[in-house]
């Protein structure tokens, strides 16, 4: 395999209350707040957009687990939008490394268990030859992966809720640094879709 180390870029995806949280402080793992906004054409253009240049997915277990528990049913499925049928295929289809210290193997195919520090791993990968290292929705991965600078393109959907409480993903004490805006969506229900490049 070519090695490269510029061609890869390390792109996370996470969406947002309009207070700044990415979970509700009562049940993190409730995610009901984000449905409504996540069927709409600014949310799904925005993950389409995302995995057309990615070749890798990054992930949590625990996201991992959810993920790939729902995405595979929504092939096939009688009346599933278009986009929402290709990010589940591009999902299945496509390599995935999943960061856990509990996992000895994959239970699901094309997929890698690293069991390493997320700065380590995201580097690791942009020195191998493909598309975008896409890291969805793990906050704790993309927290890790903001304290190390390692990120280069931060994509988030902001939907019109406050949440009043909860986890964050920007915390006190991140490196500072530049962010230039390369696309902003606006639209139904509020939703809003943005993604920015670090600059360096």
């Amino acid at each position: 395999m070519t090695q490269r180390t510029d061609g890869r870029r390390i792109v996370t995806n996470m969406a947002l209350s309009l207070d700044g949280h990415y979970a509700a402080p009562d049940n993190p793992l409730d995610m009901s707040w984000v449905m409504p906004y996540a069927v709409t054409d600014v949310a799904r253009d925005h993950l389409a957009g995302l995995c057309a240049t990615a070749t890798t997915a990054l992930l949590g277990r625990v996201n991992a687990e959810g993920f790939m528990g729902f995405w595979p049913g929504v092939i096939g499925m009688e009346g599933a939008d278009p986009r929402d049928e290709g990010f589940a295929k591009w999902l299945v289809d496509t390599d995935k490394v999943v960061l856990s210290s509990t996992l000895d193997q994959a239970p699901w195919e094309r997929t890698t268990i690293a069991n390493k520090p997320s700065a380590q791993v995201a580097a690791d990968l942009k020195a191998t030859e493909g598309g975008d290292i896409l890291v969805l929705a793990s906050a704790s991965v993309i927290k890790a992966l903001l304290a190390a600078d390692k990120v280069d393109r931060l994509a988030l959907t902001v939907f019109p809720v406050l949440l009043g409480g909860g986890p964050r993903l920007f915390d006190d004490g991140l490196p500072a640094s530049k962010w230039s805006l390369v696309s902003q969506t606006a639209g139904e229900h509020g939703t809003l879709a943005l993604v920015y490049d670090r600059i360096r």
